[in-house]
């Protein structure tokens, strides 16, 4: 495939596309990013296409590269179905990131995995699935009033709870319905927000605060939250670069989300490396101007004359 017309497919979840019967309320989120990020991969010599993921194996072989930055609903009951498709294309086509980053940041018992390294996590209680005899050992084990539970397998808020000491145990399909992760509640997500850290090849490229509307903890934009762009202390550069540190490979992309411990800290809530939303409208820059689709795409031009 000739340099100058390398094709490039960004796989999505049905339910982002037009004529979903149950389009997400977020599918604006889409069409943002592709439209800073089709122009700028053009400046590059890469045409972008975007492709349903249960497309991608039969078509694969189209394409230089393969990103599923936008399978948003592989979380939802969809995980082995996904990672079977992605063991499939990477057989056919360079898949970024790679099949054993996707694998493995699939199950969030990977904070557990990256705790063990040294970076800084926010203390976490794995299970196969929670009960209420977990969390009066989570109560005990955090030294807290109130707990986040969450499924290993989730994403966007989906199947999480929040409970504090004394509440009645919350109905099943509340709770994640198979492995869960039992957290500390920590204050600041609701009075401060979440920040994220994007990286390109293992360099920053943007930081952002994500905030939740008043009463709520949730950060998502379809629970009422927003975002604005953040300048990032040097302290907090390094602190989010440590968790990149401990890892065994470089990413093409990774966003790093971390909310403010108790004494000031930033810890670790998740590492996005399968469908994060890079929040472009926080770079500056439209259309092919955009900074941080730029530097996705000279990293991955990278990478593509390398392969």
């Amino acid at each position: 495939m000739n340099e100058q017309n390398k094709k490039v497919a960004i796989l999505c979840s049905a339910d982002l596309l037009p004529g979903h019967p149950e389009r997400r309320a977020d599918y604006f989120e889409l069409e943002d990013e592709i439209g800073k990020l089709t122009p700028a991969f053009a400046a590059h010599g890469m045409k972008l296409d975007l492709l349903e993921w249960h497309e991608a194996v039969e078509k694969a072989g189209d394409y230089a590269a393969v990103l599923p930055l936008l399978v948003w609903d592989y979380a939802k009951g969809n995980q082995e179905d996904f990672l079977q498709t992605m063991a499939q294309v990477c057989q056919r086509t360079n898949l970024y990131n790679r099949f054993d980053i996707l694998k493995w940041n699939s199950n969030k018992s990977y904070l557990e995995d990256l705790g063990a390294r040294g970076a800084p996590t926010i203390p976490t209680l794995h299970v196969e699935r929670a009960t209420e005899r977990d969390a009066m050992r989570a109560f005990e084990r955090f030294d807290c009033d109130r707990l986040v539970i969450k499924p290993d397998v989730g994403a966007g808020a989906w199947r999480q709870v929040i409970l504090a000491k004394g509440d009645p145990w919350p109905e099943a399909d509340k709770l994640p319905p198979k492995g869960a992760l039992l957290q500390p509640y920590l204050e600041s997500v609701a009075n401060e927000g979440e920040y994220s850290f994007v990286y390109f090849e293992g360099r920053f490229s943007h930081a952002l605060i994500k905030k939740p509307k008043a009463g709520d903890y949730r950060v998502q934009s379809i629970y009422g939250g927003h975002e604005e762009p953040y300048k990032p202390s040097e302290a907090e550069r390094e602190q989010a670069r440590a968790v990149l540190d401990v890892l065994d490979q470089t990413p093409l992309y990774a966003r790093v989300d971390l909310i403010r411990g108790a004494h000031g800290q930033m810890l670790l809530i998740e590492l996005e490396m399968i469908e994060p939303y890079l929040y472009l409208n926080m770079v500056e820059g439209d259309g092919a101007d955009n900074k941080g689709a730029q530097r996705l795409a000279r990293a991955l031009a990278r990478r593509l004359r390398v392969s």
